[in-house]
């Protein structure tokens, strides 16, 4: 613990240049930005809090490795074959154990389209059996879209799903860590999987929970059922450190002013236009301008607002 509040300053003072305006961090590396130690042994190459764009490769997510002292963890595969490639090299710089295990944390194309890269080096990937069910289901869209903007970047990609799959729970023991691998509960997609490192309280939570960027809310998101696995499994655990989906490594009580509250606050707005007798037209103009300091807000708040108006209109 001593160890872990050593490296408090460090996940504080960590700069917030995950930003959409910012193309690439790591020029030299088809990764966006080079990996960080955020605590001892857990490290993570931050996404760029903007949509995937030829200029960041499609690293607009967090990529995320654990070096156990018995071998390495990794979270998420990266959205093509050399982002997971680019990965493995860092990962090769800072320790001499292999990668015994790959986690993918949901069912979307920057999670799991690197899959075939740590398939040829005879690595098990796992993932949530409805996130599987997803990006079988979606694969040929991330793909066709991974070729639309990444261009060359796509090279070696063969879309692959996990090698195996979970429902609940499953916990690792591996060297000096504790892995438990959860899905918590309906959350942002179908198989929303998070990493708890209770030794450490550290949590790599995937897209339960954002930070710096705005959520994108789907088309079947269920946003009541995201806030009460927020309320009732995510918060209970209360990690002193997240790496969160999207966005640096904090704390909980960011992740959750721009995650849980965020949602609370489109669903109240809502709820009263809906009250008022608004309909879907006037709904995607509710008040957000609370989160307009966020990346990508003019690419989601609209379409967050109408997917949510469709959401309770019913309710």
């Amino acid at each position: 613990m001593k160890q872990l509040l050593a490296a408090l300053p460090f996940v504080l003072a960590l700069p917030a240049l995950a930003s959409e305006d910012i193309p690439d961090q790591y020029p030299q590396s088809v990764l966006y930005s080079k990996p960080v130690e955020v605590i001892p042994g857990v490290f993570t190459s931050i996404g760029a809090t903007a949509p995937p764009t030829y200029e960041n490769a499609g690293h607009n997510n967090n990529l995320s490795f654990i070096v156990t002292g018995d071998g390495v963890v990794v979270v998420n595969s990266g959205a093509s074959y050399l982002l997971a490639k680019a990965l493995h090299d860092e990962i090769k710089e800072r320790t001499d154990q292999p990668v015994k295990l790959v986690i993918n944390e949901n069912g979307q194309g920057h999670a799991m389209l690197g899959n075939n890269y740590w398939i040829e080096q005879g690595v098990p990937i796992l993932a949530h059996v409805e996130a599987a069910e997803e990006f079988e289901h979606d694969m040929g869209g991330a793909w066709t879209a991974l070729k639309a903007y990444a261009k060359e970047n796509t090279e070696g990609t063969d879309p692959m799903g996990p090698t195996e799959t979970f429902e609940d729970e499953k916990i690792i023991e591996m060297g000096a860590f504790e892995i438990h691998v959860m899905h918590l509960g309906p959350a942002h997609s179908p198989g929303d999987t998070q990493v708890w490192l209770p030794k450490q309280s550290f949590m790599i939570a995937g897209d339960i929970a954002f930070s710096e960027r705005m959520p994108p809310i789907f088309s079947g998101t269920c946003t009541s059922c995201w806030i009460e696995t927020w309320e009732t499994k995510f918060e209970p655990l209360n990690p002193t450190y997240v790496i969160p989906g999207h966005g640096h490594p904090t704390n909980l009580a960011q992740v959750r002013r721009y995650t849980r509250d965020y949602l609370v606050y489109l669903r109240e707005k809502i709820r009263a236009h809906i009250d008022e007798g608004g309909d879907l037209a006037e709904a995607y103009y509710v008040d957000q301008s609370p989160y307009a300091h966020l990346d990508t807000f003019e690419e989601l708040a609209t379409k967050n607002a109408g997917v949510v108006f469709e959401e309770m209109e019913w309710e």
